[in-house]
């Protein structure tokens, strides 16, 4: 398949625009000296990760000058491909899309570009940033060189490479090096045909001249199963480790060339449920310099993380599946509202040991505004929405909910268990009978729970996605009811399903038009209310908190800005950037509530976060 499929895409060499080669423009790795050369000269990278996906076009520039003007000179830049290819065969590089457009901002800022294409890029990013669109075909081995997987895939780098071949440094761009694969080596397949594959496909695409490199954890297994000869071996760790032990870990795959830490953490993320993560600066800083002593160059992750908006937030499954909140603040030297810490202070009086400042003040935090409370008009129950298309087979939703329906085939007076026998639930279940809320069932942790009617009644299991599992060997997330559900003794059977695009209905207006104007009745389980924040002549960035209110999801004008689940922490608020509101206009607040609505019905919006368990009532 490897040949065939070369020569196939072959054709699209012809469409790759003519490089002008700048002259004495290079960026190499000088093996004698063990550093990188820039234009002939030593040069080592000072970097700090940032996405695009996570922040919003608006914002780019500002978060980019933010880098700049602590020292940086390179950032670090994943490409999620299913952010890009969230259908089959269509591509969109179009608004918060527009990749080019943001390394344009980064170049016209002085920031050079490491950028790491994947085509799986973990980051906590919904299935590691691979589409989901993968697994309607059952058998797929994904990161691997299995046809399924690996045909689609070099077909999206076969776009993705020939649009950044332009971005090379060495053409003129910024672009200094390009990562393969990411982190392979903790991937059970280590299928080295596979990683050959994408060699020779970066190649075919970038021309011979680039840095391509890996990057793998501080272990042997994964630096043998994530490198490869011809590739460039570089290694990730943080505060808790050995900076010697895990360079010589390093030299024992690269023996000579520049030392390289590709992901030093500032911080980490956070699980519902967790603690917020947070990283001491002291640490960060004392680590740095010590790196940066030692000639090696250093990518710090994250140095600003952003927002899992809408349903981009990934998961994890160790013991059991731990979906990753919305928020991306990561403890990062610039906060998720873009704002420097003190973290950020720290890091850039460590750089000015190594290289000279710009000149100038930090750009100061985006203004905040209080905005206050909006109290919110029920509209609908969700399993109501107008506009339900029955599907028959192969039912797509990709993220957000679908609904299945089916009819009790008994009477149960009494209460009787509700069945998930193996696990099936992907990933929570809100249940009903006859429009009455029962309860809910949960993957790996609640998989009973009791539920009385008549023969007959209508059984209607609203299924939540979660997030796909974006590392380790269980990204191969299915999603939905995956397998029977027993009610005492009886699997139920004859489901109609129903995918429930909400965020389609929020963009239309249908909820809005669903609304009578009347006070619907009160009552638990998934419900739709909605409210407007009235205009002020500003659209700063607010942050809002549903205090009292259980589970669900929040869109601002038509914006998904994510799940809230402030019951279960550590995440409080959520994030509403100033872009999406309106400074002149009504701004209508849709909220999707999946288990119970405090009676107040009230939202707050406010003028700084909570992402921790602490904050005040309201």
């Amino acid at each position: 398949f490897k040949g065939d499929f070369l020569n196939i895409l072959i054709f699209l060499l012809p469409q790759i625009p003519d490089i002008q080669i700048a002259d004495s423009r290079s960026f190499s790795i000088d093996y004698k000296n063990n550093c990188f050369q820039k234009d002939g000269k030593p040069f080592q990278y000072i970097s700090g990760s940032i996405h695009y996906s996570r922040i919003p076009r608006e914002y780019w520039k500002d978060r980019l000058l933010k880098m700049y003007m602590t020292g940086l000179n390179a950032i670090q830049v994943y490409v999620p491909w299913n952010f890009h290819g969230t259908v089959q065969g269509v591509f969109n590089f179009a608004g918060d899309r527009d990749l080019e457009y943001f390394l344009n901002l980064a170049n016209q800022t002085g920031l050079l570009v490491i950028l790491r294409p994947g085509p799986y890029i973990c980051a906590e990013w919904e299935m590691g940033g691979l589409p989901a669109w993968l697994l309607q075909k059952p058998n797929i081995i994904l990161r691997s060189a299995d046809t399924d997987y690996l045909k689609p895939a070099s077909e999206w780098l076969a776009v993705l490479l020939t649009k950044m071949r332009p971005w090379l440094y060495q053409n003129g761009g910024n672009i200094i090096s390009v990562q393969v694969e990411n982190e392979y080596g903790s991937y059970f397949a280590c299928d080295y045909n596979y990683m050959r594959h994408l060699h020779t496909l970066f190649r075919l695409f970038l021309g011979e001249d680039v840095i391509l490199f890996t990057t793998d954890g501080n272990t042997d297994k994964e630096m043998i199963c994530g490198t490869l000869e011809g590739l460039y071996a570089t290694i990730d760790f943080g505060t808790d480790t050995n900076i010697t032990a895990a360079f010589i870990r390093q030299r024992r795959f690269e023996p000579k060339g520049p030392l390289v830490n590709s992901e030093f953490y500032t911080g980490w993320l956070d699980h519902w449920g967790d603690k917020h993560a947070s990283v001491d600066t002291v640490k960060v800083s004392k680590m740095l310099g010590e790196m940066l002593s030692m000639g090696a160059s250093v990518n710090m992750y994250m140095f600003e993380g952003g927002t899992n908006f809408g349903y981009w937030n990934g998961a994890d499954h160790d013991s059991r599946f731990r979906s990753v909140v919305t928020s991306y603040d990561y403890n990062a030297p610039l906060s998720e509202a873009g704002d420097p810490t003190d973290k950020l202070l720290a890091i850039r009086d460590v750089i000015k040991n190594f290289r000279d400042i710009p000149v100038g003040p930090m750009p100061p935090a985006t203004p905040k505004f209080a905005y206050g409370f909006v109290t919110l008009q029920k509209v609908c129950k969700t399993l109501f929405i107008s506009g339900l298309s029955l599907c028959y087979v192969n039912c797509v939703q990709y993220y957000g909910f679908m609904l299945y329906r089916t009819t009790l085939p008994r009477n149960v007076p009494e209460p009787t268990p509700l069945i998930s026998p193996l696990n099936g639930i992907h990933d929570r279940a809100y249940v009903s009978v006859n429009g009455v809320y029962q309860g809910l069932m949960e993957r790996d942790t609640a998989l009973v729970m009791n539920v009385t009617g008549q023969q007959g009644d209508q059984l209607d299991i609203l299924v939540e996605n979660m997030g796909r599992v974006n590392f380790g060997s269980y990204i191969n997330d299915k999603k939905g009811l995956l397998g029977n559900l027993i009610l005492g003794n009886d699997v139920l059977t004859d489901w109609s399903i129903y995918p429930l695009d909400i965020d389609t209905a929020v963009a239309n207006g249908w909820l809005q038009a669903a609304h009578s104007g009347s006070a619907m009745e009160a009552g638990d389980g998934p419900m739709i209310y909605s409210g407007t924040l009235k205009s002020t002549g500003l659209a700063w960035d607010t942050f809002v908190k549903l205090n009292g209110w259980t589970k669900g999801q929040v869109w601002v004008n038509e914006v998904n800005l994510g799940r809230y689940w402030p019951q279960r922490g550590p995440q409080q608020t959520l994030y509403v950037p100033g872009p999406f509101l309106s400074a002149t206009q009504p701004n209508n607040i849709t909220v999707l509530e999946l288990e119970r609505a405090p009676s107040h019905r009230r939202i707050l919006f406010m003028d700084r976060p909570q992402l921790n368990n602490t904050g005040q009532k309201t």
